[in-house]
């Protein structure tokens, strides 16, 4: 336990049976696969970016201890909106006991409830809409077209948006992935807030679908990426929930040994889940890893773990574990 902060020795010394071990393992095989070589890919599902994840993946990304993310388009746009906008966040402790008048309420006065946390959404969705509105319009007026992550990485790159910081940049994952320009893969963008604001400008004519690339356009830079990656040690999947996050991501393996013909590219190389989800009722967040084997994501010998717990307690501790902290 060297070189190995209170964190880690804690972990160490504490989580010796049942889930608590399988943290630990699960940390230790994340450290083992990036010490020898391995790329890891970590998929974000849920609302982690609401629950203020990038204190830990921010300092994950500029470790370079994550080569690429797969994440929803609430996570992706939920990161910023908690940078400029936490001082308005309202939490509620005692979410559980709201009536369905007291959630119109909190609609009433421009409040999105995930969980117990509120995200406000004159403060936050609007705050960024202007810009990105001009972020699009100027890349269509001049032919172009962009990633959903790419028009959020120049939205945070021009520094339109530093006037507006709320929180320590420093814990923004997104901030932290464009600096990197970081990979990323948004499946799904369109149920997002800002793809709902999109699709609403198409709508009115304002806007050209293609000014967004869709999530064909991902899966096919995805796979070029994963045959590039998955050599030598190869590409690990660190996966939060389920969803579309994940699936999206981890179908590109089996998509290169059965769509496109090619078993050279190895599979996934390392894979942990941390969920609360079942197996039954054909759960794919809650299917277990050699399910996954049947499909060709994963191989025999793949490293494979799953936390049946809350990623928002789980994940720090893994990150904290590889960070050495």
């Amino acid at each position: 336990m060297e070189n190995r902060g209170p964190i880690s020795q804690f972990m160490a010394h504490n989580y010796r049976h049942f889930n608590s071990a399988t943290v630990v393992d699960a940390a230790q095989g994340y450290e083992k696969f990036l010490d020898e070589g391995g790329k890891m890919l970590i998929s974000l599902a849920g609302a982690m970016s609401t629950a203020e994840l990038g204190i830990s993946l921010a300092e994950m990304i500029r470790q370079d201890k994550v080569a690429i993310i797969s994440c929803t388009g609430a996570n992706l746009e939920e990161d910023i909106m908690n940078l400029v906008a936490h001082s308005h966040y309202k939490r509620i402790p005692n979410y559980r006991d709201l009536t369905p008048e007291d959630e119109l309420a909190l609609l009433e006065n421009k409040y999105n409830r995930v969980t117990d946390t509120c995200i406000p959404e004159e403060e936050a969705f609007r705050r960024i809409q202007g810009h990105i509105e001009k972020i699009w319009k100027d890349s269509e007026a001049a032919g172009e077209s962009y990633f959903p992550h790419e028009y959020m990485y120049k939205l945070l790159l021009s520094g339109v948006l530093e006037e507006h910081y709320e929180i320590d940049p420093k814990n923004s994952w997104m901030l932290a992935a464009a600096e990197k320009n970081l990979p990323i893969v948004v499946p799904g963008w369109e149920d997002s807030t800002m793809g709902n604001i999109f699709a609403s400008y198409v709508i009115k004519g304002e806007l050209k679908s293609r000014t967004v690339n869709s999530g064909i356009d991902y899966m096919v830079w995805l796979a070029d990426w994963y045959k590039k990656n998955a050599v030598d040690q190869g590409v690990g999947f660190f996966q939060i929930g389920g969803g579309i996050a994940g699936d999206f991501a981890m179908c590109v393996a089996p998509m290169w040994a059965q769509d496109l013909e090619d078993d050279s590219v190895l599979r996934w190389r390392y894979y942990c889940q941390i969920t609360d989800s079942t197996t039954s009722f054909g759960s794919y967040s809650g299917c277990i890893p050699n399910e996954k084997i049947t499909w060709g994501k994963l191989d025999v010998d793949t490293p494979s773990y799953v936390i049946e717990s809350d990623a928002t307690i789980v994940a720090p501790l893994i990150f904290s574990w590889v960070l050495k902290q």
